[in-house]
């Protein structure tokens, strides 16, 4: 018989900081000028930088030893 474990639950405040040391989050955004860029954003939603395109945003995530995830 295979035993079963119960998945995890987070809470709130777990949740909002999973991944935080592991991944960066891009999505695009307007900056204050009104032009176009990409946003480089914690896993818990802060935001962190911004870059003029999303191959710029990748290689800045991954100097920071972080994962880049595309955000829609």
């Amino acid at each position: 018989m295979i035993a079963t474990v119960a998945p995890k639950t987070f809470t709130p405040a777990e949740f909002a900081a999973f991944g935080l040391e592991q991944v960066a989050y891009l999505r695009p955004v307007q900056t204050p000028e009104g032009t176009h860029a990409i946003g480089v954003f914690a896993a818990d939603g802060r935001p962190l930088a911004t870059a003029p395109s999303t191959e710029i945003a990748e290689a800045l995530v991954r100097q920071n030893d972080l994962e880049p995830a595309l955000v829609h």
